[in-house]
């Protein structure tokens, strides 16, 4: 645990930090809760420089010592519209109430930043211990059906289980969903999930059913296990890998890139390579070279050995040769030049060995072919 240059009988370090450290596990991030009002305690903190301030929710962001620390009040939470954002009901609950707004009893335990004592109101310590997942309240998942991802993204994470109840809850909502819900959260948790790279996630994800928070639609697991192409050719974007699968994504908020990623997929799924057919090295380049590598890598659950010998033997083949050096040539820019250019990809495909000389060398010999050396 990161432990912050601050103490006060009333300050405790809340949450995954908590859980972390019980679990011997780095923590990332360190949540900081006061017992009572963040914003008032921050003013009397010696030396600190108040940084920010938000007011509806009780936080502030402090400066103290050269380090930036945030603060949030204990508050108690209601959720007027269920599967969207709640709303605060009171800044400067108890401790007690504080954690029970949360998702689970691994992520409800507080630790006095003063004595080191844990508070756990929940079970939370004995959850740890027996490696279960488990909810605060009958309705947590009503409330909040993102917590359905956590607790997946949690189980894959630590090698946790739902607890039976918790299981119970979560089959009894996915067959009632409520798909009025914020989206743009969703897609926080799917990323986070899903950029884990976990084919168990995935496996879970489809087999649970957690897949319809996405989108009604039936989809089955696919039968080609990709995490591994992810693993060597390190996609940036991985968690549309996953998602991006199922038919109709389009009520997630998707940036450019994103959608981008799907829409070619979509496209290399109609090709001729979902067949049995004969085709060439030159045909699967092709088609492959300037899609995005997310969607050539979602194109495998399709045709896996086409992606495979594209992705290890084929998409770092590059021509050296250019237009300019055709210009040298004395050829002037016509559509010659991409037939050009196909010609000598295919010679270098063969031979990937093919130097720059050699290149021009075959250049020469297209045009000469054509009756176009020269003009």
């Amino acid at each position: 645990m990161n432990i912050i240059n601050l103490k006060d009988k009333n300050l405790y370090y809340i949450g995954g930090v908590v859980r972390d450290e019980l679990l011997g596990c780095k923590s990332f991030d360190v949540d900081l809760t006061y017992n009572g009002d963040a914003i008032e305690f921050a003013h009397t903190i010696k030396d600190a420089e108040i940084l920010r301030i938000n007011n509806p929710f009780g936080t502030v962001k402090i400066k103290l010592n050269g380090e930036e620390i945030d603060i949030a009040s204990t508050r108690s939470e209601t959720y007027p519209q269920k599967g969207h954002l709640p709303v605060v009901e009171k800044i400067a609950c108890s401790l007690k109430e504080d954690v029970m707004r949360r998702d689970f009893t691994i992520n409800a335990m507080a630790k006095s930043t003063l004595t080191g004592e844990i508070i756990d109101y929940t079970g939370g310590m004995d959850d740890l211990k027996n490696k279960k997942i488990r909810v605060l309240h009958d309705d947590s998942f009503i409330d909040d059906p993102t917590r359905i991802l956590r607790a997946l993204k949690f189980s894959v994470r630590f090698g946790f289980d739902l607890d039976e109840h918790t299981k119970k809850l979560q089959d009894e909502y996915l067959k009632n969903i409520n798909y009025d819900m914020s989206y743009k959260r969703l897609k926080k948790e799917l990323e986070e999930t899903f950029n884990l790279n976990n084919w168990s996630a995935f496996e879970r994800f489809i087999n649970q059913g957690i897949y319809k928070l996405v989108a009604s639609q039936d989809f089955e697991l696919p039968k080609y296990d990709f995490s591994k192409l992810i693993s060597e050719f390190k996609p940036e974007n991985i968690w549309i890998i996953y998602v991006g699968l199922m038919p109709d994504i389009s009520a997630l908020p998707l940036t450019k890139i994103e959608k981008n990623i799907v829409e070619k997929f979509k496209d290399l799924a109609i090709l001729r390579f979902a067949q049995n057919d004969i085709f060439t090295d030159f045909e699967v380049y092709k088609a492959f070279k300037n899609i995005p590598i997310e969607s050539v890598i979602m194109y495998s659950t399709i045709n896996h050995e086409i992606v495979e010998h594209y992705l290890k033997d084929l998409k770092d083949i590059e021509l050296e040769i250019t237009g300019e050096d055709l210009k040298k040539l004395g050829i002037s820019p016509s559509p010659k030049y991409q037939e050009c250019f196909n010609f000598i990809l295919k010679k270098k495909i063969k031979n990937i060995q093919l130097s720059k000389d050699e290149e021009i060398k075959f250049a020469k010999e297209f045009f000469c072919k054509t009756q176009n050396f020269y003009n």
